[in-house]
């Protein structure tokens, strides 16, 4: 066990006496620290130059939404198809006309009732009125039958203000090439806006119209009536185309 020397802590009894030169108190060895070698003067950290790798390929996510989530939060685009506008629909006019001959003049009047004139009607009176003031014969002979409009309650036949027009104006171009007239007459807003293409404000006055040459704007023979002082305008501008068909009675 590589023991050299062994003291007893307290004495043996029956023991051999001891030798006085073992009794001495051992010094006990102390051994030198040892002193650590000088560390190294610290230095600054040495930097660690990284591997050159090949730059990495950047990938982009996109995010995809999901089926539960395109199905209830999808939102409907608008359509940006323009839309075409649609032509309003435009309800056929109503109207009656009656051609009528008085001499060298062709008067087509507005029929108030929509019927055919009877010799009592206060309508047809004035009109003889008229006549008369006009030195015209008063009792005009009826020209065809009435034109009335629309000419068919059905169908799609298109029966608008510009086919009724179209129509008026061929009706009374196919009467005038049977027997030519001096002067047409257009008594009443229908006459005057399907035959002579003008409105209320051309009354009274003479207008040239193509196919049909001179015509002269009156108003209807119920206005007349509602309204006396009207007569007085007419009046006027009879007198100022008077002498057209009076030359031509001579």
């Amino acid at each position: 066990m590589q023991v050299v020397n062994w003291l007893p802590r307290t004495e043996l009894p029956f023991a051999a006496p001891s030798r006085p030169e073992r009794l001495e108190m051992l010094v006990p060895l102390v051994a030198e620290p040892a002193v650590p070698a000088a560390a190294p003067a610290a230095s600054a950290p040495a930097v660690v130059e990284p591997l050159a790798t090949p730059a990495a390929r950047v990938k982009v996510e996109v995010p995809r939404p999901s089926l539960a989530s395109t199905r209830t939060n999808a939102k409907v685009e608008p359509d940006v198809t323009p839309a075409v506008a649609k032509a309003p629909v435009v309800p056929p006019p109503r109207f009656a006309l009656q051609l009528l001959r008085a001499g060298r003049c062709l008067l087509l009047v507005e029929l108030p009732t929509g019927g055919a004139f009877q010799t009592r009607d206060p309508a047809y009176l004035l009109l003889k009125d008229m006549l008369r003031a006009a030195g015209l014969p008063d009792s005009p002979q009826i020209v065809g039958e009435p034109v009335r409009w629309p000419l068919l309650t059905r169908g799609t036949m298109d029966q608008g203000p510009e086919a009724a027009r179209d129509f008026v104006q061929g009706f009374v171009s196919a009467r005038l090439e049977d027997e030519p007239c001096v002067c047409l007459w257009l008594i009443g807003l229908p006459a005057v806006r399907f035959a002579g293409e003008a409105d209320a404000q051309a009354y009274n006055r003479e207008l040239q119209v193509e196919g049909l040459g001179s015509v002269w704007a009156l108003p209807g023979l119920e206005l007349l009536m509602e309204e006396p002082q009207r007569k007085a305008d007419v009046w006027q501008a009879m007198r100022r185309l008077m002498a057209r068909w009076k030359e031509s009675n001579e």
